[in-house]
């Protein structure tokens, strides 16, 4: 009797990938020392290693994690949150674990779809876990840059919290203030690389002037801004929150900036007749007198809000207000000679405001 043809076998499935303690660390929020802090104080270890004892996490780990952190971040012991997790309960049967009402509980900051060190840094966040906040934030800004990290990963977290915050009364606050505290830290941390410096000759080039409007305390896009031009290697003079109109207006005679960069958070403290009177300052020697291009950023100057100069320039976005002040430093680039704002493209293709 013949046999009908053979078979062919089943296609297998791929192993599913394991990923090393940092990868795990940087998308559950937490710093490598804590997983590894779990694993020694309540057995939550990877089920696998690798030669030398490198540890490699499953699918299946990183849930028992997850779930663990969701369960500490609802106030759970840690010890009664990784019994949970491992599914092994004091006395009896496996535990089942409590149903949350939204993923990550009701603590979770809403964040759509975002990178997973958005969601490890929000994480972070929500349990005040600051070396953990640290951790992921000095990471982000190395692998990533302060640009990239800044858009997809502080910002969003940024927002979401100030969304949290404005959803829930005062609960909260003090998560605002961690994050936007490490955040700070982290950003100031940032040097222009050895090799990027610009080589030292006798005239130093104009710098860019940054500062807050009066009155404004949201400093944050700014200090990304100047993260991002520092690495860039182009001169920054930074004044941080709510800068004098006065002091302002001395600041650019005295140091004769290429470009003025003004951050209004809100329409009350985007000040028109202050963007006016840096517009019109000439600073230099007689017969060589110049110009700062004025560039204004923030949600403050959007519609409703007081009719800037003319010859002011909005900036959108981080990424293509750098663009634009770019082409304003650079040599040769228009508008050079008088200060003048360029009105490039780059500097209007984004909706949103400057770093925010």
């Amino acid at each position: 009797m013949e046999s009908g043809p053979s078979q062919p076998p089943p296609a297998q499935q791929p192993p599913p990938v394991a990923l090393g303690t940092g990868a795990v660390a940087r998308r559950l929020g937490v710093s490598p020392t804590t997983l590894r802090s779990w694993e020694r104080r309540y057995a939550i270890g990877p089920d696998r290693r690798e030669a030398g004892r490198h540890r490699r996490w499953t699918p299946e780990d990183i849930a028992r994690l997850e779930l663990m952190c969701r369960l500490t971040a609802q106030g759970a012991p840690p010890s009664e949150a990784a019994r949970v997790a491992r599914g092994v309960a004091p006395d009896g049967p496996p535990a089942a674990a409590p149903a949350a009402p939204a993923p990550g509980g009701p603590r979770a900051l809403r964040l759509g779809d975002v990178r997973p060190e958005c969601r490890g840094l929000a994480r972070a966040a929500v349990r005040l876990d600051a070396p953990a906040v640290e951790d992921l934030l000095a990471s982000v800004l190395a692998e990533l840059g302060p640009v990239t990290a800044w858009e997809e990963v502080i910002a969003p977290t940024l927002h979401a919290v100030g969304r949290k915050w404005a959803s829930a009364g005062e609960r909260y606050v003090e998560v605002e203030h961690l994050l936007s505290w490490y955040v700070s830290a982290a950003l100031h941390r940032i040097r222009p690389a050895p090799d990027a410096l610009p080589a030292p000759g006798p005239v130093p080039a104009p710098p860019v002037l940054l500062a807050c409007t009066p009155g404004e305390q949201h400093s944050l896009p700014m200090e990304a801004l100047a993260a991002a031009l520092g690495e860039r290697a182009l001169p920054v003079r930074m004044f941080g929150a709510a800068l004098p109109a006065d002091a302002l207006c001395e600041a650019v005679r005295r140091t004769g900036p290429r470009a003025v960069v003004l951050w209004a958070q809100s329409r009350t403290t985007a000040d028109a007749a202050l963007a006016s009177a840096v517009a019109g300052i000439e600073w230099g020697p007689r017969g060589a007198r110049g110009h700062s291009a004025l560039l204004l950023a923030g949600p403050g100057w959007g519609s409703g809000a007081a009719a800037p100069p003319a010859r002011a320039e909005r900036l959108f976005g981080l990424r293509s207000g750098l663009a634009v002040i770019e082409s304003v430093v650079a040599p040769g680039a228009p508008g050079n000679a008088r200060g003048k704002a360029p009105g490039t493209a780059a500097g209007r293709a984004a909706p949103a405001s400057c770093g925010s």
